[in-house]
C-alpha cells in the first residue's frame, strides 16, 4: 500500500505539473494565433492602402504567416520543455543551406518585390528591357512576361530586370519619333523644309504639343539630311513612323525633290 501510494503521489505529481503546460501551450497557441490574424489581417490592410501588388500582397502574407506560425510552434515546444536552441540551430542551418540552393531564384525575388514596391512600370507599359522590347504582359514574383512587337511572349528573370536598365516609353504618354530623310545637293533647303512640314502637320496623329520640328542634320557625302522629328501618343508610334516615311517620299517626288542613290567610288589600278 505504501509503494502503491508514492506511485500515485508521482503520477499526480507529474500529471499536475505537464498538465499545467499543456493548458499553458493551448492557452498560448488560441491568443498566438488569434494574435497571428490580426497582424495577418493589418499587413493586408497597409498593403492594400499602398497599392501593392495583388501576387506581392500574396506571397508577403503567405510568407509572413508562415514565419510567425513557425515562432509560435517554437514558443509552444519550449513550454512543453522541449529544447528548442537545438530545433531553432537546425531551421537556421536548413535555411541556410535552402538560400544558397537557390541564391538565383532569390535574386529573382528580390528584384520582383523591388519591381512592385517602386513600379518602374506597370501592365500595359511598352518598356525596353534586356535587350527586349515590349508590352508588359504580366508581373509575377520572380519573372516579367512582355508581348513582343511581333507578337511573341518574352519571359525576363526579375533579378535582371531590377538591375539593368528600363526605358519606360508609356509613362509620359507621348514619344518623340526621329526620322532621318536626305535629298540632293541641288534641293532648295527652304523648300525642302516646307514640305517635310507639310508632311507632319497633315497627319492625324501627329500631335502639335510639342511641336514637330525639321532642321538641316548634317552635309553628308551624297546628300543633305534632314531630323525630321515629329511628336506623337506612345501607343501611335508606329503608325506615325511608317506613314511618315511612306508620305515623305510621295511628297519629295511631287515637289521635285530628288532623294540621292548611295554612291560608290571604284578605283582601279593600273598594272
Amino acid at each position: 500500500m505504501k509503494f502503491e501510494n508514492v506511485d500515485t503521489e508521482k503520477w499526480i505529481e507529474l500529471g499536475t505539473e505537464y498538465g499545467l503546460k499543456i493548458i499553458g501551450a493551448i492557452a498560448i497557441w488560441i491568443i498566438g494565433s488569434w494574435i497571428i490574424k490580426k497582424i495577418l489581417k493589418a499587413t493586408r490592410k497597409v498593403m492594400t492602402k499602398s497599392s501593392y501588388e495583388e501576387s506581392l500582397q500574396k506571397f508577403l502574407i503567405n510568407l509572413l504567416s508562415w514565419g510567425l506560425k513557425i515562432l509560435l510552434i517554437i514558443t509552444l515546444l519550449g513550454t512543453l520543455g522541449v529544447p528548442t536552441t537545438s530545433f531553432a540551430a537546425i531551421i537556421a542551418a536548413a535555411g541556410l543551406a535552402i538560400g544558397l540552393a537557390l541564391q538565383g531564384s532569390l535574386g529573382n525575388f528580390a528584384g520582383g518585390v523591388l519591381i512592385m514596391i517602386f513600379k518602374p512600370f506597370k501592365i500595359g507599359d511598352l518598356i525596353e528591357a534586356q535587350g527586349e522590347i515590349g508590352g508588359v504582359k504580366q508581373i509575377d514574383i520572380f519573372t516579367t512576361k512582355l508581348i513582343g512587337l511581333s507578337n511573341k511572349e518574352i519571359i525576363i528573370p526579375n533579378g535582371a530586370l531590377s538591375n539593368g536598365n528600363i526605358i519606360n516609353y508609356t509613362t509620359e504618354g507621348t514619344r518623340r519619333v526621329d526620322l532621318v530623310f536626305g535629298v540632293s545637293y541641288d534641293a532648295d533647303i527652304k523648300k525642302t523644309k516646307e514640305v517635310l512640314m507639310r508632311v507632319l502637320t497633315s497627319h492625324p496623329k501627329v500631335i502639335q504639343t510639342p511641336a514637330p520640328t525639321v532642321n538641316v542634320l548634317e552635309l553628308a557625302d551624297s546628300s543633305v539630311n534632314f531630323a525630321v522629328r515629329p511628336w506623337c501618343h506612345a501607343e501611335d508610334y508606329w503608325t506615325v513612323y511608317f506613314d511618315v516615311t511612306e508620305n515623305t517620299k510621295i511628297a519629295l517626288d511631287a515637289a521635285g525633290i530628288e532623294i540621292p542613290y548611295p554612291h560608290q567610288v571604284e578605283i582601279h589600278k593600273q598594272g
